[in-house]
């Protein structure tokens, strides 16, 4: 499933919306003008390395400091055209409402607050980790969980693949984003166990989980759930 767009209009215009695109756009420029091995290396210095961040606790590194900016530089950087196609499709869908509802200021706290929160999650189930994490999946991850808290009814314009044809359906969020995460937890649970290896896919399932569940608990602490405005 794909969203196109959703039936939930705004009053205020998302600006920091537009700048957490424009930035990860310029991030993924600079991408591709390194080399593949500078890119690796590239994503080693900026991403969330687990093991790094485990390291830097026990007193193992001479910059401690500099790891734990890693939770909020990789929420910048991508692996690819998919990856960050895919990312910033979903926060214009869903984070112009959040703005809407919470204000530029707030929301630009509550974004970089999910996505370092998403961070140490992954970091917390998979310590010894080598892979570099990145992506702003576990911010819009926090953005889809405030939606669905305050709009759980607001329609989801659909992509639906039927087979070999695609056809086009209205669907609650409460439906949509709910089947999305029990699909993360379903497979962060599986990372569990010795009998089921997701490493290789890539994916930090529990950055998206635990995005999400920091989404629901830090949104009404901000006011996402005060009244609208008429």
């Amino acid at each position: 499933m794909v969203p196109l767009r959703d039936d939930n209009p705004t009053d205020l215009t998302p600006i920091v919306v537009y700048g957490i695109i424009g930035l990860n756009l310029a991030v993924f420029g600079v991408q591709l003008s390194l080399s593949p091995q500078g890119l690796n290396q590239f994503f080693v210095d900026w991403g969330v390395v687990p093991a790094q961040l485990s390291a830097s606790l026990r007193g193992q590194l001479e910059a401690p400091l500099y790891e734990w900016i890693t939770l909020l530089s990789s929420q910048f950087l991508h692996g690819g055209f998919f990856h960050i196609g895919g990312n910033l499709l979903y926060l214009w869908i869903f984070g112009n409402n959040i703005e809407d509802q919470l204000g530029h200021v707030k929301f630009l706290i509550f974004y970089l607050c999910c996505g370092v929160m998403a961070g140490l999650t992954q970091w917390a189930f998979d310590p010894a980790s080598t892979v570099p994490t990145v992506g702003a999946s576990g911010a819009i991850a926090g953005v889809m969980g405030a939606y669905v808290l305050r709009f759980p009814r607001a329609q989801i314009l659909t992509l639906l693949p039927l087979i070999i044809v695609f056809t086009t359906v209205r669907i609650p969020a409460i439906f949509f984003l709910g089947i999305w995460f029990a699909q993360q937890a379903i497979f962060s649970l599986a990372t569990l166990s010795d009998q089921v290896n997701l490493g290789s896919s890539g994916v930090a399932y529990w950055a998206h989980s635990g995005g999400f569940v920091f989404g629901i608990i830090l949104g009404p602490m901000l006011g996402l759930m005060k009244p609208q405005r008429p």
